[in-house]
């Protein structure tokens, strides 16, 4: 079963283009033209990364970053 991992989503004025970025995945970046776009292309690049990590026995790293806002969810 693949982690959750939370996705940062973000309109780059400097690259015309919808940013999507993995924080707890260093480097974990994908960007599109709409934002569906750039989370579709993110989630690829999530299981390739994680794909590449099992091949070559690098540990998986445990989803940890959580924006404020799901603490304001809980309560």
């Amino acid at each position: 079963m693949t982690p959750h991992y939370h996705i940062n989503l973000f309109w780059s004025d400097e690259d015309a283009c919808w940013i999507a970025d993995v924080p707890d995945l260093r480097y974990c970046s994908a960007h599109g033209a709409t934002p569906e776009e750039a989370v579709t292309e993110v989630r690829i690049a999530v299981e390739l990364m994680l794909e590449s990590l099992t091949e070559h026995g690098d540990p998986t790293p445990e989803p940890r970053y959580r924006p404020a806002i799901y603490a304001l969810r809980a309560a």
